[in-house]
């Protein structure tokens, strides 16, 4: 069978099979998702213990069950460039479903509480939310 035949007899089978119909509503339809980036400096004062304790800060946050994914580390040791700033202590990589998502997560009781506990331990904090398209 030609080339172009079997694939418009193909597209044709999947169509009245339901297969490509099932996925139509998908692909009408753009995906999103929030993500939430944070950097922290911590205080210099803080010895290597608090330092690696501060992880717990992360690991509270996690509880929050309009978390997507939770992400966190110390920055890396990349070569040096004008364009990487590598001076925050740790970052925190969030994604979140929807705005609505992010919304409950801002005001949460468990995200307030991790902040109201692990704060004294930080000089700065930066955060960039986007809305991605997937």
């Amino acid at each position: 069978m030609e080339r172009r035949k079997f694939i418009k007899n193909a597209a044709g089978t999947a169509v009245v099979g339901g297969l490509l119909g099932s996925a139509l509503p998908a692909l009408a339809k753009e995906k999103e998702m929030v993500v939430h980036y944070v950097l922290f400096w911590l205080r210099e004062d803080l010895s290597e213990q608090e330092v690696k304790d501060f992880a717990g800060f992360f690991e509270e946050l996690k509880k929050v069950p309009t978390i997507h994914s939770l992400h966190y580390g110390p920055a890396a040791t990349t070569h040096q460039r004008d364009v990487v700033d590598n001076s925050f202590s740790y970052n925190l990589l969030v994604t979140f479903k929807s705005m609505d998502d992010i919304n409950t997560y801002e005001d949460h009781p468990i995200h307030l509480a991790a902040i109201e506990k692990y704060s004294k331990n930080w000089t700065k904090v930066v955060v960039h939310d986007s809305l991605l398209k997937m």
